[in-house]
């Protein structure tokens, strides 16, 4: 499994090398090989997560080194999504050092299999925890198309006028798309606290974070729907709402302790 999973790292630095490489010196060819050595990343990375669970016997999200591992996972997935079905390949140069970044945190974790605590022996730990994995990744590709699309609006060039539509909208439902599964991971985290501890709510950093993380972009869709706000103002919005997300990841875990602590 180590394999697996430091080839996909390896995999992931070459493949953000290359499209570095691509862009500073506008070779189409070197972006072509910097996707192949993407879609060998994630190919690894994947079957590194099957087997884990397989070896495991459960779904491998149960502590910070498979939950970064997926939430890298979910990040490259929504980046092949978006290059195959709607052309973005304006995406991978901001989104593949952000994917190598979360799989590098992720390295530094313990990755020993352990079993779950009886707390998390339940119907809703894949629920729960996946449509977290999902709601921070689509936050996190939503943020790397607002910092593309800043950039993108200093040349103010007018052919690029249909490439930042495009970045605005995707954005827009990026963010929705995040809220939406937010919103289950904290009704489904309630409905299981109360059943695991008999409460819903018990004012658990983890949980704290993850309310505030929601409404900051509740906040975005409000001024996206009601104000009708949209281009660059919402473009620094979801950049600059990053780092929460990534505190809610990660920081929350390391800097203080509580029920979330083993994950």
């Amino acid at each position: 499994m180590n394999v697996l999973f430091f080839g996909s790292l390896v995999l992931y630095f070459a493949a953000m090398a290359l499209q570095f490489a691509a862009v500073a010196f506008r070779k189409e060819k070197l972006g072509k090989a910097a996707w192949i050595a993407f879609l060998a990343a994630f190919a690894a990375q994947t079957a590194y997560i099957i087997v884990r669970g397989v070896v495991a016997r459960r779904l491998p999200l149960s502590n910070q080194f498979e939950f970064a591992t997926a939430f890298a996972w979910g990040v490259a997935l929504m980046l092949l999504v978006l290059r195959t079905r709607m052309k973005a390949e304006w995406l991978s140069a901001i989104a593949l050092p952000m994917i190598f970044f979360i799989l590098s945190f992720a390295a530094l974790q313990p990755r020993e299999i352990t079993d779950l605590m009886p707390a998390l022996r339940s119907g809703w730990f894949g629920f729960h925890i996946g449509s977290a994995v999902i709601s921070y990744s689509a936050f996190i590709v939503a943020g790397c198309i607002g910092l593309r699309y800043i950039l993108l609006s200093r040349k103010n060039r007018e052919e690029d006028s249909f490439k930042l539509q495009q970045m605005d909208w995707l954005s827009y439902r990026l963010v929705a798309l995040g809220v939406l599964m937010l919103t289950v991971t904290i009704l489904s985290g309630a409905i299981w606290a109360e059943q695991a501890w008999s409460a819903f709510w018990t004012w658990d950093p983890k949980e704290v974070w993850a309310l505030i993380t929601w409404i900051i972009y509740v906040v975005y869709l409000h001024l996206r729907l009601r104000s009708r706000k949209q281009g660059l103002v919402m473009a620094w919005y979801v950049l600059i709402a990053v780092p929460v997300v990534m505190f809610t990841f990660a920081g929350v875990n390391t800097l203080m302790s509580g029920l979330h602590s083993y994950g």
